[in-house]
């Protein structure tokens, strides 16, 4: 456990260079496929669904679940998939990091490896990904033990092109005490670094400085990425993370800790996709939707996915091929947000552009909600607040 009388961990000396300096240096090894990116992250078995969404140039996949390896195989070797592809093993949705054994991944040993963190990249590596990602357990609260112990492992590897996977307890973003002992560890790992967090819903809407703190996690330690999430791919690129993941479904948008159970609305039947509604950048129940407009005229949605042929109340069942065509309007919608992004320059006009937008999805939410004459029939997610809070420092009046 931490022990918050103990110094945090000596930084690298070289972060004291110009953050594009570091940044240069730290894309060598592969990093540079998948820099300024926002990557889908989806089950190997429903990567179909979204494939035909996915920005190219600036997107990429990836792939989850049991399956996941042999998937991106036959993606790459067999279907001459050349897109940017990463494996995740997701050993934290099933076992604990500790500090005898940081990596818990489950594999038979082979005639010449047995060491399971290195069976598991050159399984990535024999299945072709852009980099390979590490097996980390999920990183409890507090458990500065099993987070010294994978990226002291991982150093050791002194290989760049490996992404140190950390799936932490969003607890460890609760306060600048915690937070600062995250960012101490991470600096000392060279390569990129893939931060997942863990918790039940929405992490980043558990504790109020969670958002602030996780920016500062991406400004100060170099080659950050932000996977396994959803509203805060796009926060975390426009504060400078290296790239990011958006999970297609609900479960790929956050991480639940071995041995818990999903928590839910149980209030509300999941008998119905999630769907995607831009104008107030959150999710809701394809049911849901149709509900809320009963007799009112829904939007009708004009992403590449639906073309306009479809309104937004449209997805009311799981049955069919509406599943499938609300995870292409959903991945539609992102990557119309995602070359709006790209094209904003990097830095404060990026942040600016991110703050505004989540500003203006609040505003509609008294406009739609009058516009059906219910006033409380669709409430913003927490997390849309805490960015839409979040003023850029370029941006604030000098006192």
């Amino acid at each position: 456990m931490t022990d918050r009388s103990a110094p945090l961990p000596r930084p690298r000396s070289d972060l004291n260079e110009p953050p594009d300096a570091a940044g240069a240096r730290n894309r060598s090894g592969g990093l540079d496929a998948l820099w300024g990116r926002m990557l889908i992250q989806v089950s190997a078995a429903r990567f179909g669904y979204v494939q035909g969404q996915v920005d190219s140039q600036r997107s990429g996949l990836i792939l989850c679940g049991t399956d996941a390896v042999k998937r991106a195989g036959f993606l790459r070797h067999k279907e001459g998939y050349a897109g940017a592809l990463l494996i995740d093993p997701a050993v934290y949705e099933h076992h604990v990091a500790t500090e005898n054994n940081p990596f818990p991944y489950d594999a038979e040993p082979t005639l010449f490896l047995d060491d399971p963190l290195e069976l598991s990249l050159a399984e990535q590596r024999a299945a072709g990904v852009t980099l390979p990602m590490t097996p980390t357990g999920y990183i409890s609260a507090e458990d500065s033990d099993a987070l010294r112990a994978a990226v002291t492992r991982v150093t050791e590897l002194d290989d760049p092109s490996v992404i140190f996977t950390a799936p932490v307890d969003v607890s460890w973003l609760r306060d600048d005490e915690s937070t600062r002992q995250l960012i101490a560890y991470l600096q000392m790992i060279k390569g990129p670094k893939a931060i997942m967090l863990g918790g039940q819903m929405d992490p980043l809407a558990r504790y109020a400085k969670a958002v602030g703190n996780l920016k500062q996690l991406v400004e100060q330690v170099p080659a950050t990425a932000l996977l396994r999430t959803d509203l805060a791919a796009f926060g975390a690129l426009a504060f400078g993370a290296g790239f990011t993941a958006f999970g297609a479904s609900s479960k790929y948008r956050h991480i639940v800790a071995p041995g818990e159970k999903p928590q839910t609305n149980k209030s509300v039947p999941v008998q119905s996709p999630h769907v995607l509604f831009a104008d107030l950048m959150a999710f809701f129940l394809g049911e849901t939707i149709a509900k809320r407009y009963g007799g009112a005229e829904a939007p009708l949605c004009f992403c590449s996915a639906c073309g306009g042929t479809r309104s937004l109340d449209s997805f009311t069942s799981n049955r069919g091929g509406l599943p499938a065509a609300a995870a292409a309007h959903n991945v539609a919608v992102l990557m119309e947000w995602l070359r709006t992004l790209a094209s904003v320059k990097p830095g404060p006009e990026r942040q600016r552009w991110w703050y505004d937008r989540c500003r203006k999805a609040l505003d509609q939410y008294e406009v739609i909600n009058t516009s059906i004459r219910q006033p409380k029939a669709f409430k913003p997610p927490a997390q849309l607040d805490r960015w839409a809070s979040t003023v850029p420092a370029a941006s604030k009046t000098p006192a």
